[in-house]
């Protein structure tokens, strides 16, 4: 091994992510921007753009880029938590909207992971558009690990080995 080789592999840095995530894809056209981070936390910045308004006569983006930008803020909590990125889905995302954000504002996403277990990882975050003691909403969330590519039919073990996967249904 050469002196530029680690046999650790990288920890998860959602800033770093952040580069690749929102190149393209549903982020990228969103318009994501990496704000802030922490051990357990992640802020995201959705900027305020015409075409991601709710009604056309008020100037104020629609709920739908909010959630999404919660959302993936509380995935990137979950992996700088982790350490590790590692595939999650989203099982229950609630949004409970306090007030319509200001118009022609961008909105942040703060979001922490304060729980994991072996198989789920528990969010809490806040989306303000500039006073986080004035939160436009609160969000609350469950996403589930996956610790197997469903696609391979191999779950990995702790020796490095692979077993075949089940159903479930078993």
């Amino acid at each position: 091994m050469s002196k530029n080789q680690s046999s650790a592999p990288a920890k998860f840095d959602a800033r770093e992510a952040s580069k690749f995530f929102f190149r393209g894809g549903h982020t990228g056209w969103l318009g994501l921007k990496f704000s802030d981070q922490g051990e357990n936390w992640v802020e995201l910045e959705l900027p305020w753009r015409e075409d991601l308004l709710g009604e056309a006569d008020r100037a104020v983006l629609a709920s739908g880029p909010i959630v999404s930008l919660m959302d993936m803020a509380s995935g990137m909590a979950i992996w700088q938590t982790m350490k590790d990125f590692a595939p999650v889905a989203t099982l229950d995302l609630r949004v409970d909207y306090q007030r319509p954000a200001r118009e022609r504002s961008a909105v942040w996403g703060r979001v922490e992971c304060y729980r994991t277990t072996r198989s789920a990882a528990f969010v809490r975050g806040i989306a303000h558009d500039g006073d986080i003691d004035d939160p436009v909403a609160h969000i609350a969330g469950v996403f589930m690990t996956i610790a197997a590519d469903p696609r391979q039919g191999k779950v990995p073990s702790s020796d490095g080995s692979a077993s075949e996967a089940g159903t479930g249904d078993e």
